[in-house]
């Protein structure tokens, strides 16, 4: 397999921590952002300590094209594409109950998780093909695998359980080609907005470690989980059980 890696969302958090850890192992990696420049240039730079090329690319991943764009920027950098890692999506902080959620924060939600999600693999897959193999990774969130009713934040988890059907829907189809499509569901992570408040009710009493959710993506992107697929890891603490 080929290592080159887009990660979307890369510039802080999850997504930085992601990136990081794939260019310790020798992955080329673009760094996707899309307002904040500096820290994906930093992220960068950080990556380039190790020997491999790393790049910044800037995409609104709500708008199909410039999703597009990024993939195709992605392939022409770094000479191809073999692992996609999606996990850009805004968290809804309205709190309104279901029938109150505003248009525009529907939109917004679903459109930065989900379709982000799908524009970007979407634009993917011939170059994974391309590569005679290859990885897909996107994130969901705790419980969307549990289809139950919710009080708030409807459209997030909406958004979320759609990416597991999604994931699991191109995992039966893409085996066939060597691609692997995998989930992974944090709960509380320690870079949380949210983290102090509720990390006090998690069975595990404390958030997880942005290290915690790397070696989870890094189960999925490595060598030995080339006949793993579909599968989806919470990460979670035991949130929602």
């Amino acid at each position: 397999m080929l290592k080159q890696a887009l990660v979307t969302g890369s510039a802080k958090g999850i997504g930085r921590a992601i990136g990081l850890d794939l260019a310790s192992k020798g992955f080329d990696v673009a760094f996707h952002y899309n307002r904040s420049e500096k820290a994906a240039n930093q992220a960068c730079q950080e990556a380039q300590a190790y020997g491999v090329k790393a790049i910044a690319l800037q995409a609104d991943l709500t708008n199909s094209d410039r999703a597009k764009s990024l993939v195709e920027n992605a392939v022409e950098e770094l000479g191809g594409l073999s692992v996609i890692v999606n996990n850009v999506g805004n968290y809804s902080q309205e709190e309104n109950m279901t029938s109150q959620v505003s248009i525009e924060d529907w939109h917004e939600v679903i459109d930065s998780n989900l379709n982000a999600t799908f524009y970007v693999t979407r634009s993917a897959i011939p170059y994974l093909k391309a590569a005679n193999g290859g990885r897909i990774v996107n994130f969901a969130c705790a419980s969307a695998q549990n289809l139950i009713a919710r009080e708030v934040n409807t459209a997030y988890i909406i958004a979320k359980t759609g990416i597991i059907i999604y994931t699991k829907s191109l995992a039966t189809e893409l085996i066939k080609d060597k691609i692997t499509a995998n989930i992974i569901s944090p709960g509380i992570v320690e870079n949380s907005f949210d983290v102090e408040e509720i990390s006090p009710t998690l069975p595990a009493k404390r958030p997880a470690t942005l290290q915690e959710i790397v070696r989870s993506a890094w189960f999925f992107i490595g060598p030995e989980a080339e006949y793993i697929t579909g599968q989806n890891i919470e990460v979670s603490g035991g949130w929602f059980l």
